[in-house]
Protein backbone atom coordinates (compact mmCIF):
# COMPACT_ATOMS: atom_id res chain seq x y z
CA UNK A 1 0.00 0.00 0.00
CA UNK A 2 1.36 3.08 -1.00
CA UNK A 3 -0.24 7.18 -0.01
CA UNK A 4 0.99 10.14 -1.28
CA UNK A 5 -0.35 13.81 -0.70
CA UNK A 6 2.60 15.55 -2.91
CA UNK A 7 2.85 19.18 -4.56
CA UNK A 8 4.39 17.43 -7.75
CA UNK A 9 2.54 16.32 -10.66
CA UNK A 10 2.81 12.72 -11.43
CA UNK A 11 3.46 10.18 -14.15
CA UNK A 12 -0.18 8.55 -14.42
CA UNK A 13 1.54 5.34 -17.00
CA UNK A 14 4.29 5.23 -14.82
CA UNK A 15 2.48 5.15 -11.80
CA UNK A 16 -0.11 2.41 -13.50
CA UNK A 17 2.16 0.59 -14.64
CA UNK A 18 4.57 0.44 -11.33
CA UNK A 19 1.10 -0.48 -9.49
CA UNK A 20 0.49 -3.38 -11.41
CA UNK A 21 3.95 -4.74 -11.75
CA UNK A 22 3.72 -7.68 -9.89
CA UNK A 23 0.56 -8.51 -8.83
CA UNK A 24 0.31 -11.78 -10.70
CA UNK A 25 -1.89 -13.59 -7.96
CA UNK A 26 -4.42 -10.20 -8.60
CA UNK A 27 -7.34 -10.95 -11.48
CA UNK A 28 -8.22 -7.14 -11.51
CA UNK A 29 -6.77 -3.61 -11.33
CA UNK A 30 -8.60 -0.57 -11.61
CA UNK A 31 -7.34 2.99 -11.62
CA UNK A 32 -9.34 6.39 -11.34
CA UNK A 33 -7.61 9.95 -12.19
CA UNK A 34 -9.47 12.76 -10.74
CA UNK A 35 -8.88 16.04 -12.79
CA UNK A 36 -9.39 19.83 -12.24
CA UNK A 37 -12.50 20.61 -14.03
CA UNK A 38 -13.19 24.45 -15.09
CA UNK A 39 -16.03 25.75 -13.92
CA UNK A 40 -19.12 26.57 -16.46
CA UNK A 41 -20.24 29.91 -15.86
CA UNK A 42 -16.76 31.14 -14.67
CA UNK A 43 -13.90 29.92 -15.86
CA UNK A 44 -11.41 29.14 -13.09
CA UNK A 45 -7.68 30.40 -12.64
CA UNK A 46 -6.74 28.05 -10.17
CA UNK A 47 -7.77 25.33 -7.43
CA UNK A 48 -5.86 25.94 -4.20
CA UNK A 49 -5.60 22.82 -2.42
CA UNK A 50 -4.34 23.03 1.47
CA UNK A 51 -3.94 20.04 4.33
CA UNK A 52 -2.08 19.19 7.50
CA UNK A 53 0.80 17.32 6.77
CA UNK A 54 0.78 13.99 8.84
CA UNK A 55 -2.86 14.26 9.81
CA UNK A 56 -4.14 13.63 6.15
CA UNK A 57 -1.49 10.97 5.35
CA UNK A 58 -2.71 9.37 8.64
CA UNK A 59 -6.48 9.53 7.56
CA UNK A 60 -6.01 8.39 3.97
CA UNK A 61 -4.04 5.24 5.14
CA UNK A 62 -6.38 4.73 7.52
CA UNK A 63 -9.52 4.83 5.13
CA UNK A 64 -7.06 2.87 2.88
CA UNK A 65 -6.49 0.04 5.49
CA UNK A 66 -10.58 -0.01 5.69
CA UNK A 67 -10.61 -0.73 1.95
CA UNK A 68 -8.23 -2.86 1.72
CA UNK A 69 -10.18 -5.01 4.53
CA UNK A 70 -13.74 -4.78 3.02
CA UNK A 71 -12.93 -5.39 -0.24
CA UNK A 72 -10.32 -8.07 -0.33
CA UNK A 73 -7.73 -5.89 -1.66
CA UNK A 74 -4.01 -7.60 -2.28
CA UNK A 75 -2.71 -3.50 -3.25
CA UNK A 76 -3.49 -0.18 -2.86
CA UNK A 77 -2.17 3.35 -4.21
CA UNK A 78 -3.47 7.16 -3.48
CA UNK A 79 -1.58 10.08 -4.86
CA UNK A 80 -3.45 13.59 -4.28
CA UNK A 81 -2.29 16.31 -4.62
CA UNK A 82 -1.61 20.14 -2.85
CA UNK A 83 -1.25 23.22 -3.75
CA UNK A 84 -2.01 25.22 -7.14
CA UNK A 85 -3.20 23.76 -9.92
CA UNK A 86 -5.06 24.67 -12.93
CA UNK A 87 -7.92 23.07 -15.12
CA UNK A 88 -6.86 19.83 -16.63
CA UNK A 89 -3.85 19.11 -14.32
CA UNK A 90 -4.69 15.52 -12.68
CA UNK A 91 -5.53 16.07 -8.91
CA UNK A 92 -5.37 12.36 -8.02
CA UNK A 93 -5.22 9.00 -8.54
CA UNK A 94 -6.77 5.98 -6.53
CA UNK A 95 -5.61 2.38 -7.77
CA UNK A 96 -6.97 -1.07 -6.67
CA UNK A 97 -5.94 -4.79 -6.86
CA UNK A 98 -7.99 -7.79 -6.41
CA UNK A 99 -8.42 -11.36 -7.41
CA UNK A 100 -12.04 -10.12 -8.65
CA UNK A 101 -13.16 -6.83 -10.54
CA UNK A 102 -16.10 -6.10 -8.48
CA UNK A 103 -13.58 -5.70 -5.45
CA UNK A 104 -11.46 -3.53 -7.03
CA UNK A 105 -14.36 -1.39 -8.63
CA UNK A 106 -16.03 -0.83 -5.28
CA UNK A 107 -12.63 -0.34 -3.12
CA UNK A 108 -11.48 1.92 -6.08
CA UNK A 109 -15.65 3.73 -5.63
CA UNK A 110 -15.40 3.83 -2.10
CA UNK A 111 -12.42 5.47 -2.17
CA UNK A 112 -12.94 8.26 -4.16
CA UNK A 113 -16.44 8.90 -2.37
CA UNK A 114 -14.27 9.51 0.68
CA UNK A 115 -11.38 11.46 -0.93
CA UNK A 116 -14.35 13.25 -2.10
CA UNK A 117 -16.16 14.57 1.21
CA UNK A 118 -14.15 13.84 4.03
CA UNK A 119 -10.07 13.55 3.11
CA UNK A 120 -8.74 16.95 5.02
CA UNK A 121 -8.08 19.18 2.10
CA UNK A 122 -9.20 22.26 1.83
CA UNK A 123 -10.38 23.44 -1.71
CA UNK A 124 -10.36 26.96 -2.91
CA UNK A 125 -11.26 27.78 -6.50
CA UNK A 126 -9.74 31.06 -7.94
CA UNK A 127 -11.86 32.78 -10.70
CA UNK A 128 -12.07 35.88 -12.55
CA UNK A 129 -15.08 36.93 -10.09
CA UNK A 130 -12.85 36.10 -6.90
CA UNK A 131 -12.36 33.04 -4.58
CA UNK A 132 -14.57 30.99 -2.74
CA UNK A 133 -13.77 27.68 -0.66
CA UNK A 134 -15.57 24.20 -2.14
CA UNK A 135 -17.89 22.60 0.16
CA UNK A 136 -19.00 19.24 0.07
CA UNK A 137 -22.19 18.53 -2.08
CA UNK A 138 -25.41 16.82 -1.33
CA UNK A 139 -24.28 14.64 -3.70
CA UNK A 140 -21.16 13.80 -2.49
CA UNK A 141 -22.87 13.19 1.07
CA UNK A 142 -25.25 10.84 -0.72
CA UNK A 143 -22.42 8.62 -2.08
CA UNK A 144 -20.65 8.59 0.74
CA UNK A 145 -23.81 7.43 2.80
CA UNK A 146 -24.42 4.25 0.70
CA UNK A 147 -20.93 2.95 2.24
Amino acid sequence: MRISVQDAPFDLGQESADFAAGHRDMGAIVTFTGIVRDLPDDPMEAMEIEHYPGMTEKAITQIAEQARARFSLGDVLVIHRFGKLVPGEMIMMVATAARHRKDAFEAATFLMDYLKSRAPFWKREISASGAAWVAATDEDEDALARW
